[in-house]
């Protein structure tokens, strides 16, 4: 797989993904990474980028020539591959879970990192495929949605993990959609807080049940909404049912 990033910004790169699971995969060759500076694909002297919204207004607008062009240039051909052009925006679809599997699907995601009071609506009418927002929140740019957004997707490429399972264990893809259950870890008793005895006792169905219980109430408590996309058997409906008449 190939994520190649459209910014202004490129030095801003030079540290996400030279370190864990994104350098060992890029090492691995399970994926490529292209960072790719905004301003290669302008024609003026002062690269420029960026001018003035028409109708007034605070603020600078993406022009629409460089990115269209960066698009071009960088996309795959059908025949190559399955290409998405993703643009990074507060305006866009919520980036969840479900979407970066989604993405994974894909042999190549061009990023474009949005600035200033965005890009002009000619480049999403032109080449824009998605837009994805990482939550309710205005950042200074899309570079920092751009990285959680290969993170996310890196993770789930077979052999970036080193484990195929580890993924599918995750909050939000675990457990059904669930949040992840607690994890503890040697010693079995820190500052007076003992590990719980089902982790120490070696039945395996005891700890499956524990864990499944424990992702439910934590969802319950902390993303209630979750629940409403979980599939919830009759033993988890039981439980959710005897959690909440015990917290009234």
């Amino acid at each position: 797989m190939r994520f190649d990033i459209v910014t202004i910004f490129p030095e801003f790169f030079s540290g996400p993904f030279e370190h864990g699971i994104i350098r060992r995969a890029k090492d691995a060759g399970i994926v490529g990474v292209g960072v790719h500076d905004l301003r290669s694909w302008t024609s003026d002297r002062h690269h420029v980028v960026d001018d003035r919204p028409f109708g007034g207004g605070a603020g600078m607008v993406l022009k629409p020539e460089p990115l269209v062009a960066a698009v071009e240039s960088l996309r795959l051909p059908p025949e190559r591959g399955r290409a998405v052009v993703v643009l990074t925006t507060p305006q866009g679809r919520l980036f969840d879970q479900r979407e970066a599997e989604r993405l994974a699907s894909f042999d190549q995601v061009v990023l474009l990192c949005g600035r200033y009071e965005g890009v002009d609506e000619r480049v999403v009418t032109a080449v824009v495929d998605e837009e994805l927002s990482i939550g309710d929140v205005v950042l200074s740019g899309g570079e920092l949605a751009a990285c959680v957004v290969v993170d996310a997707v890196v993770r789930l490429l077979p052999g970036s993990l080193g484990c195929e399972h580890s993924a599918s264990e995750d909050s939000f893809s675990g457990h059904g959609g669930l949040l992840d259950c607690p994890h503890y870890t040697r010693p079995a008793e820190f500052r007076g807080i003992a590990v719980p005895d089902v982790l120490l006792g070696g039945n395996h169905a005891e700890i499956a049940t524990w864990r499944r219980r424990q992702a439910l109430a934590r969802t319950w408590q902390r993303r209630p909404d979750l629940l409403e996309g979980v599939d919830l058997g009759e033993d988890d409906k039981r439980f959710l049912e005897e959690l909440k008449a015990t917290a009234k």
